[in-house]
């Protein structure tokens, strides 16, 4: 099966995001991929704010990617955009780092007025870092995610539908998409 790096963009460590991406991910590998979490608020800031490409959490995540046959992003949405965290990483990584992989863009956020970050924010930035297919995303709103305190969580049943044929989708792509050898 294929490897699948699991990336939450959120800076918030009681984030609904990286919560529903961890919850998802248990589909994934139900599924038999492989997947492997990558929770972005834990790569120190230092790092990612001073662009040190060497640092080796930066090396250690440019790892990942370059091992990911998929990549599956999350974000919570900030003001119409992907969260800020999320974006310094992305800059961090070899511009096609995404060539070849298969990509599953998710959102999180408190309104439906940001459902369009998904395709008019993130979706540009994916592509131009060379996804072979960026599958259909999914847009979840923060009151559709409930969070159990044992930190499981529930999500409203009709999201819950949608976002498991989102998943079983790119569970799906994963198995089309050749594998091509990274542009230098």
């Amino acid at each position: 099966m294929a490897t699948v790096l699991s990336v939450s963009g959120s800076p918030s460590a009681s984030s609904r995001t990286a919560r529903l991406l961890r919850h998802l991910d248990q589909r994934l590998a139900a599924q038999g991929h492989d997947v492997i979490p990558l929770d972005v608020r834990t790569v120190p800031a230092e790092a990612l704010l001073g662009a040190d490409f060497r640092h080796p959490a930066i090396v250690e995540a440019t790892e990942l990617f370059a091992r990911a046959d998929g990549v599956v992003v999350g974000t919570p949405v900030y003001k119409a955009a992907y969260s800020g965290v999320l974006k310094a990483l992305l800059d961090l990584l070899p511009q096609y780092a995404l060539t070849g992989k298969t990509v599953l863009p998710l959102a999180t956020g408190g309104s439906t007025a940001h459902v369009l970050a998904l395709d008019y924010a993130l979706r540009p930035v994916l592509n131009s870092m060379g996804a072979a297919h960026i599958v259909p995303g999914w847009f979840t709103l923060d009151k559709d995610i409930t969070v159990r305190e044992d930190g499981s969580v529930t999500v409203a049943q009709a999201t819950a539908e949608a976002l498991e044929q989102v998943v079983d989708q790119f569970g799906a792509a994963l198995h089309r998409v050749p594998v091509l050898a990274a542009a230098s």
